[in-house]
């Protein structure tokens, strides 16, 4: 990565790639908070949590909350308000664990979200060509295996020896 020889030659934080993609995240984000909240009553949180538990019948609530990206009390919370307006099942598992499983009527919320969150994709990817896509999608791809590389490196550095 070229150094840069002075303050003069650093970019302003309006144009630093990490924050570019936080804020057109938090833009997506936001907007779908909004429309599924307005269509099916459930918050983003709730959202991911429906769709996670949904594509995975195995999940327990450490898992989930991993995948999700949340603290396990967080998740917790979520899960527990899906449990009591009827859309998740919590059945015990091994040891202190749960297994989680959309309810029948939490199905039928998941497929109407899905349904909404595939509109969604569909219009933010129509604006791109094919190959813009594509291109995307493969850089997407290199920027997560970084970041992810990046942060075992300065988790190593943290812990330290």
């Amino acid at each position: 990565m070229p150094e840069r020889a002075n303050v003069r030659d650093l970019v302003p934080i309006s144009e630093l790639l990490s924050y570019r993609l936080s804020r057109t995240s938090a833009a997506l984000s936001r907007s779908a908070a909004l429309r599924y909240r307005r269509e099916f009553d459930v918050t983003l949180g709730e959202w991911r949590a429906i769709a996670l538990i949904a594509s995975d019948p195995t999940l327990t609530l450490n898992r989930l909350a991993r995948r999700a990206g949340l603290d396990k009390a967080q998740m917790s919370r979520v899960v527990t308000k899906l449990t009591e307006r009827g859309l998740v099942n919590r059945t015990a598992g091994s040891g202190r664990t749960s297994q989680l499983a959309l309810t029948e009527a939490g199905v039928r919320v998941y497929r109407g979200l899905i349904r909404a969150a595939n509109e969604r994709d569909a219009t933010f990817l129509a604006v791109l060509s094919p190959e813009e896509r594509n291109v995307l999608a493969r850089a997407l791809d290199k920027l997560a295996d970084l970041a992810l590389d990046m942060e075992h490196r300065e988790r190593d550095r943290t812990n330290g020896p």
